[in-house]
């Protein structure tokens, strides 16, 4: 006698498909509506069923199918016991035709299938379950077309597509379309504990935890974990914690980064996958901080990512997520891929090798954060204080005067909040001079006024104004004959509601004064009101030709004078000072420099 074979294993997500429309989780307004159409015999002959994957679109289409042929119907619901719904079931009905498009998605299964829509079934509705519409060919598409907005009276169409925007707009305006959402954190939960309840399986709450979170939102993904955690009679830990690697980019540690990298790939992580968690945990960090009813996380797991979202600040999230977002990218024609996710890694962990605005914006952030810690009860440090002396007259004028004045280095600037100017020396204000944040926050506002806005219009622009608009606009727009002399020439601060540019010796000053109206011109067109010019010798250039240390720097002595020289001495050193035009010149006697 021959032994009795076991039934062959099946996949947990076999064995709990829906069978009613009730047992359909987390899709209430889809299966209610078609409760009712089956129950007022309103259905429609065409519905369209999109979502993500693992959210019960083939299955709703299969109830559907049963519910329309059953023998009993009760209140819309299949009764599941019918010879009709057991072949439904089963998978044996002659009056429910299910067809992939991933793999019959030509012209030629597509007339195949025309061919036999007419030709009657046993049961009293015939129902075409295509699956992954959007894979059909546009020939294929254009003969459905047709036959779909006007099939024989007992025959529906349920099209399903995990990617409706690929769907022709003329076939799914012939369609009731039916949209299938992801399973929020505590619906998914309860589905697992439930079949895992049924099935046997001992589920731990961490184990639990595990299966929710890897499902993504997805009940066949979550019921695969649970199938694998079920064998392997528990959760395995993972390679490496992402919220490791993660606290390591906050902390701006590139070495403890690396390391977590190599131990994942020891363990046998992938690249792309690593990079692809390390997206997705950051992602939830930022839900966290903005939506936390969003984020698909257990309550443990959710304060965690809230903290590190938190160390990395908004800017730093975003531009994590842009950085390794596009690692992924670049890991597709990359030999090796761990090279590019660790670049991207390094680059994350120290943001002063990262020129783009993202990183600057999150240098800023952090800059702001750290002077909101340092100045308690939300006061900002203004910087001001009173003038402990009256500086010369002459200095930034006269470059002699400059010279021979006495030099003494101020103190390095407190921190300053993004867009506040430090003042002088750099010391902190007095309790009476301090403001509050907000306040401050205004002020600056109103100074940042763009060019020709409503401001003082007989005030000077500031060094800091000036030196950001001549790099980048003004010198642009002047002839090569003039650019050519001022260059090289940099700003120094403001004085008698002029701007004060200095350029490095008297040869180009003299070329440079020649040219003074261009310059104001300029200067005047780019900030909207009149700018007057004041050109000078550059005191530090002068100091540093003759062999002396340039003012304030930091390897001299804050109380030593600098030594007095002659600036008339200068006429005798030509060589020395001369520019690269005047040497010319000189090395070619009697040729003559001309302007255009």
């Amino acid at each position: 006698m021959a032994e009795d074979q076991e039934a062959p294993y099946q996949a947990l997500y076999r064995r709990f498909r829906p069978q009613r429309f009730s047992d359909v989780v987390g899709q209430e307004h889809v299966t209610r509506v078609l409760r009712a159409a089956v129950r007022d015999s309103k259905v429609a002959h065409a519905y369209l069923f999109s979502g993500p994957r693992g959210t019960g679109k083939t299955s709703t289409a299969r109830i559907l199918a049963m519910a329309l042929n059953c023998e009993s119907p009760e209140d819309g619901e299949p009764c599941g016991r019918c010879r009709s719904c057991l072949a439904v079931r089963s998978g044996s009905s002659l009056d429910v035709q299910e067809l992939d498009s991933a793999t019959n998605r030509g012209i030629d299964e597509m007339r195949d299938l025309l061919s036999r829509v007419a030709l009657g079934s046993p049961g009293r509705w015939k129902v075409y379950i295509v699956d992954e519409v959007h894979q059909i060919t546009p020939a294929a598409a254009g003969a459905l077309l047709k036959t779909l907005e006007e099939p024989p009276a007992h025959v529906i169409f349920v099209l399903a597509t995990t990617d409706p925007q690929k769907v022709l707009d003329t076939i799914r305006s012939r369609t009731q379309h039916f949209e299938f959402h992801l399973l929020g954190p505590d619906v998914l939960a309860a589905l697992v504990a439930d079949v895992a309840g049924r099935a046997g399986v001992d589920l731990e709450p961490e184990a639990l935890d595990v299966v929710v979170r890897r499902g993504h939102g997805s009940a066949r993904d979550a019921l695969s974990v649970l199938d694998q955690v079920a064998a392997a009679g528990g959760v395995e830990s993972d390679a490496v914690e992402v919220g490791d690697l993660v606290a390591a980019v906050a902390e701006q540690d590139p070495g403890c980064a690396l390391v977590k990298v190599a131990e994942a790939v020891q363990s046998g992580y992938d690249a792309r996958r690593l990079g692809s968690e390390i997206v997705e945990y950051l992602r939830n960090g930022f839900l966290a901080t903005r939506a936390p009813s969003l984020v698909q996380l257990a309550p443990g797991e959710l304060s965690q990512v809230a903290a590190h979202a938190r160390s990395l600040g908004a800017a730093g999230l975003v531009r994590a997520m842009e950085l390794i977002g596009a690692a992924l990218i670049d890991m597709r024609d990359s030999p090796e891929p761990r090279i590019t996710l660790e670049v991207a890694l390094v680059r994350l962990c120290a943001a002063d090798l990262d020129d783009s605005r993202a990183a600057i914006l999150e240098r800023v952030e952090r800059l702001e954060g750290l002077v909101s810690r340092a100045s308690p009860g939300g006061v900002v440090d203004t910087g001001q204080r009173e003038p402990t002396s009256t500086p010369p007259a002459n200095v930034g004028r006269d470059p002699a005067g400059a010279a021979r004045s006495r030099v003494t280095p101020p103190p390095p600037p407190l921190p300053t909040p993004s867009g506040a100017r430090p003042r002088p020396g750099g010391l902190r204000a007095p309790a009476s001079q301090q403001v509050p944040a907000s306040q401050q926050v205004a002020e600056a506002a109103a100074k940042s006024e763009t060019p020709g806005s409503a401001r003082d219009r007989s005030e000077a622009p500031t060094r800091e104004e000036l030196t950001l608009a001549w790099g980048d606009k003004v010198l642009p727009s002047l002839r090569p004959a003039v650019k050519v002399y001022v260059a090289t020439g940099r700003f120094l601060p403001s004085a008698n509601g002029k701007a004060v540019l200095a350029v490095p010796d008297r040869g180009l000053l003299t070329r440079a004064q020649a040219n003074k109206a261009e310059l104001e011109k300029a200067l005047s067109s780019h900030f909207g009101r009149r700018v007057e010019l004041e050109l000078v010798v550059d005191p530090a250039s002068v100091t540093s030709q003759l062999g002396g240390s340039v003012p304030g720097a930091a390897s001299e002595p804050a109380d030593e004078e600098v030594e007095d020289f002659d600036i008339d001495a200068l006429d005798d050193a030509p060589s020395a000072l001369a520019s690269p035009a005047q040497r010319l010149l000189e090395a070619f006697p009697g040729a003559e420099e001309v302007q255009s």
